[in-house]
């Protein structure tokens, strides 16, 4: 059952709270689970390294008790939300789209698992049809959330390079796996590369 947390509720995230334009009000389906936050994001055409590093890394941070948060697209978000729920985790997606509305269409069921592992979440209601400009505003509730943010592929002009560069203003830790022109050119920008968890879990207080 969708219900609404206001910016002014003990139960509203406190990262989120504290970041420069938090959203007023998030519409959430299911049950925001407590604990830490780490973003996992990617390019929705990954490659099969992508596919592999991504279940490895976030069974990983899993197992070190994150709980996951991405976007619920194609391709490397929807990978670390199945891969979390799989290796008995918690995961949060972030909409750009109402909370009700499943995009893309094909996640239905995976929506549908989110909702028992964790929760869906977006700071617009219903089924707010997707829009191109409300990807920004839900990449810097996916950063705001979260301790760090790890950026497994990409182009150097993708989405989750905006939700790392967003991430980066926000004070969170950015973290990149070498290989593909946007990772790449995040660790040259000064994201820590990864290879596996230690990279992660070496730079985070926990």
């Amino acid at each position: 059952m969708v219900y609404k947390i206001d910016i002014s509720s003990p139960h509203y995230p406190y990262l989120l709270k504290n970041i420069f334009d938090p959203p007023k009000v998030l519409y959430v389906n299911g049950e925001l689970p407590k604990g830490k936050y780490f973003a996992v994001v990617g390019t929705r055409k990954m490659t099969t390294y992508g596919q592999e590093i991504t279940s490895k890394l976030t069974k990983d941070l899993v197992k070190a008790g994150f709980v996951i948060i991405s976007g619920m697209a194609l391709g490397i978000d929807g990978v670390a939300h199945k891969t979390a729920i799989e290796a008995g985790g918690k995961t949060v997606a972030v909409l750009g789209a109402g909370v009700e509305l499943v995009y893309p269409p094909q996640h239905q069921d995976l929506y549908n698992s989110i909702v028992t592992h964790g929760a869906v979440l977006s700071e617009f209601p219903g089924r707010q049809v997707v829009e191109r400009r409300i990807f920004p505003s839900r990449n810097r509730i996916i950063s705001g959330l979260c301790e760090g943010i790890l950026v497994i592929e990409g182009e150097i002009k993708s989405g989750s390079l905006v939700t790392a560069r967003v991430a980066l203003e926000q004070g969170r830790e950015v973290f990149a796996v070498p290989g593909s022109p946007g990772t790449n050119y995040l660790i040259d920008q000064g994201a820590k590369p990864v290879k596996d968890v230690s990279d992660i879990l070496s730079e985070l207080i926990l």
